[in-house]
């Protein structure tokens, strides 16, 4: 993992990530797929409706969870 901090995924933002939005495509991706935008405080509750009115949001969770839950995950293979 690198030493830079997270960045939001807004246009244009540069700040420090805390949410991690899961989301996927159901046209295009498989069920269990996750692609993931970040988002700072303030451009969470925007990127979560962008992607939620298309159907696409799955999860919204702190950026620790997120890493916790990866480090907790057996290494695929």
């Amino acid at each position: 993992m690198s030493d830079e901090t997270p960045i939001c995924s807004a246009k244009g933002c540069r700040a420090d990530a805390v949410w991690v939005l899961a989301w996927n495509n159901p046209k295009i991706h498989t069920p269990e797929r996750r692609k993931t935008w970040l988002a700072c405080e303030e451009h969470r509750e925007h990127l979560s409706q962008f992607l939620g009115v298309r159907g696409f949001l799955k999860d919204v969770v702190t950026l620790r969870e997120w890493h916790a839950s990866e480090e907790a995950q057996p290494p695929a293979g």
